[in-house]
């Protein structure tokens, strides 16, 4: 009889102590600039993809549409993103401004700082090994478990 392997525990409250203590070590390198985690996220999202629907942006992050336009509003406060008309009437554009574009640089030059730093905490190789094992569990769950989708 083959030995298997049970899981102990609840995945979701491993994660959830992960993710918070992953998010605290980001957040004490990223709220020097001023964002939230969430906030750098997003403005590198529009930076990158923009300019772009919010639906799609919402698809893309793996969010729903509600919290997206919770999390546009202070952005576009600041004027660091621009949320305007679309090609019709119903739809809208999201795209970053200038003051954007350098607020997510400022952004990404800390978050680099954070990523080196938790890459010498806990092993570059481990770091890699659990971004291929999320990567995985995240294809799995989007119902492609024959491969990795790219974002």
């Amino acid at each position: 009889m083959k030995n298997s392997i049970k899981p102990q525990g609840c995945t979701n409250l491993k994660l959830r102590q992960l993710t918070r203590m992953v998010t605290r070590h980001y957040d004490g390198y990223i709220a020097q600039t001023g964002l939230k985690n969430t906030q750098y996220a997003l403005l590198s999202y529009v930076v990158r993809l923009g300019p772009i629907q919010p639906v799609d942006l919402a698809r893309l992050m793996r969010m729903d549409a509600s919290t997206l336009t919770r999390n546009l509003q202070p952005l576009a406060a600041h004027g660091w993103l621009e949320i305007g008309a679309g090609k019709d009437a119903r739809s809208r554009l999201v795209e970053a401004t200038e003051a954007g574009r350098v607020k997510q640089a400022e952004g990404q030059r800390a978050w680099k700082r954070a990523q080196t730093a938790l890459n010498e905490q806990l092993g570059a190789e481990r770091v890699a090994a659990l971004h291929d094992l999320l990567d995985t569990c995240i294809a799995f769950l989007d119902g492609h478990p024959e491969g990795q989708l790219g974002e």
